[in-house]
């Protein structure tokens, strides 16, 4: 284990990526994601110190900890400092990672500091922390969501007002680089925490009205915002005005809520005839299907199913496999022309059988799958998934062991899928064979 191998997993979650480590967790595994951690998996290591500290086995979990720490690896060192704090050694927690110099620590370790700060019940600190680095919009963020429900409104919207008057200032200026162009989102946001809403609907709302704002987020930070509090005739003035394409479907919404989904309706069926963009289609497709119509959402979503932008294809497929109706959804993939498959050939198949698999089908979608080319992309992962929904479990660890293109965690998960995690832990290569193996690596 070096660094280079923690930093390949922790970059591009390699190795043992969440889908096989969070099967482990939900089997209680613990002792497995403990042998693992063992090996060098980072991502075991986190998720077993975890469900140790939750049955308050604190001293285990800074043992599986140690090795990643003694490393030098920061994340393991962060990770450790809370087990420290959970088990109620709060300023050997704190000391542990506090910045020598705060003000010339990283961003990132602000943040960090700051987060275990407030876990800590130390929370002005945590603000002092942020409080250099507010002109980053994310870290505005941190701040805003550290606080909520730490009785300290009051000193964050201080911290935000002039930030979120430079940000209403910057459109007029043409500084459309403005980094916290959150500001305004974010004020309004505790705002409506703290209890003074009509003052939050105010205050963006005129904002919005005299175009005083940067990004696309202002527009649906306010719709979110009248949308939870019953704000309807702002809402309808947002939905129905030049701001329609982020505003209509949270009205829409809105008067679904209230009983009046055919005004709902009848209102999006007005902007998608106007609209040659089709932006209001998946939200009135969406209501249709709230309501059990689901060919009369098929059909909003048909004229778009052969275009390159916004095609709704792939979500109407999803959404008649939700409603059980899968016979139906093979009927609109099979429509595509020879020229829409051939251009789309690994997504139409893999959908196909995907389709054929959820209809029980299992030996028409084998049969179609052994039709294709063998290096079609997604192709064994596919079949090897028919197979062990039809109970052919052997076969298909077999068809995954022999693609040298499928990464050795597909078979690992199949294993613990089926009760044999001991097995699938075995079977996993080393941390570097993993990594050379990887074509990320």
């Amino acid at each position: 284990m070096n660094i280079d191998d923690l930093e390949w997993q922790s970059r591009g979650l390699g190795g043992y990526p969440p889908v096989l480590v969070d099967l482990l967790v939900e089997q209680g595994h613990v002792e497995l994601l403990v042998r693992a951690a063992s090996r060098g998996a980072w991502s075991c290591a986190r998720a077993a110190a975890r469900q140790l500290c939750k049955i308050a086995e604190f001293e285990r979990a800074l043992d599986v900890l140690e090795p990643f720490v003694e490393l030098g690896w920061e994340p393991a060192r962060w990770a450790a400092a809370d087990i420290v704090l959970q088990a109620g050694r709060v300023q050997q927690a704190l000391d542990w990672v506090r910045p020598d110099d705060v003000g010339l620590a990283s961003e990132h370790m602000c943040r960090d500091f700051a987060e275990l700060l407030v876990k800590a019940g130390q929370v002005d600190e945590a603000i002092t922390v942020l409080t250099p680095h507010l002109d980053r919009s994310w870290l505005l963020s941190v701040l805003v969501e550290l606080t909520e429900g730490q009785n300290r409104d009051e000193r964050v919207l201080e911290l935000l007002a002039p930030r979120a008057e430079r940000a209403r200032s910057a459109r007029g200026e043409e500084r459309w680089n403005l980094e916290a162009s959150n500001a305004q989102d974010l004020q309004a946001q505790v705002l409506e925490r703290s209890g003074r809403v009509d003052e939050a609907v105010r205050v963006l709302g005129a904002d919005i009205a005299a175009d005083r704002f940067l990004v696309q987020n202002t527009l649906t930070a306010y719709a979110e915002l009248l949308q939870r509090n019953g704000r309807m005739e702002e809402l309808r003035e947002l939905g129905i005005g030049e701001h329609a394409h982020v505003g209509l479907p949270y009205y829409a919404r809105a008067l679904e809520d209230r009983g009046q989904a055919d005004e709902a309706e009848t209102v999006l069926r007005r902007f998608i005839a106007a609209d040659e963009w089709g932006r209001f289609r998946w939200p009135l497709i969406e209501l249709l299907g709230r309501q059990g119509r689901i060919e009369d959402a098929v059909e909003v979503g048909r004229p778009t199913f052969d275009h390159h932008d916004a095609c709704l294809l792939e979500s109407v497929l999803h959404l008649l496999a939700e409603a059980g109706r899968f016979d139906d959804a093979l009927g609109i993939l099979d429509e595509r022309d020879a020229e829409f498959i051939d251009e789309h050939s690994s997504w139409f198949h893999t959908n196909r059988i995907w389709l054929l698999g959820e209809a029980g089908r299992y030996e028409e979608a084998l049969a179609h799958a052994a039709m294709l080319p063998t290096d079609l992309y997604g192709l064994t992962s596919s079949t090897a998934w028919i197979l062990e929904q039809a109970g052919r479990v052997e076969e298909a660890l077999g068809l995954l062991r022999a693609d040298a293109d499928v990464e050795a965690w597909e078979v690992a998960a199949l294993l613990v899928r089926h009760g044999r995690a001991d097995e699938a832990i075995d079977g996993m290569p080393s941390i570097a064979d993993l990594r050379a193996a990887s074509r990320w690596g």
